[in-house]
């Protein structure tokens, strides 16, 4: 089966996380926000591919939840690690265009899915 493009941009995402995650440790010896965002940024991704083969689309729309609220929770580590300064403004500006655009790839996903499941 074809990627879908949620799963290329989440995908994407969660390379460019890590790439920040090992830059907050080894540049700013900050660990435990930067493990926060680790975590959160990389399971949508995780959930995106394991939702491809959900065993419903109840399963598919709750994987889909799930990646929605981890997606959220990173734009939250992501605002926090900016407004701690950890992240200059430009730094923050670069990624963050990128969680926006994927919690509303997740939130038009879900929207779609209940919406079928409620014919």
């Amino acid at each position: 089966m074809r990627e879908s493009i949620i799963q290329i941009k989440t995908y994407a995402f969660a390379i460019r996380i890590i790439k920040l995650y090992k830059f907050l440790c080894e540049n700013k010896k900050e660990f435990v926000l930067s493990k926060q965002l680790l975590r959160s940024g990389t399971a949508p991704g995780a959930l995106s591919y394991e939702a491809e083969h959900a065993q419903s689309k109840a399963d598919f729309l709750n994987k889909m939840n799930i990646a929605l609220k981890e997606a959220n929770e990173t734009k939250f580590w992501l605002f926090l690690l900016k407004d701690s300064s950890y992240l200059t403004i430009e730094e923050f500006s670069a990624i963050m265009p990128d969680c926006k655009e994927i919690i509303q790839m997740l939130v038009s996903t879900v929207k779609t899915t209940k919406s079928s499941m409620n014919r």
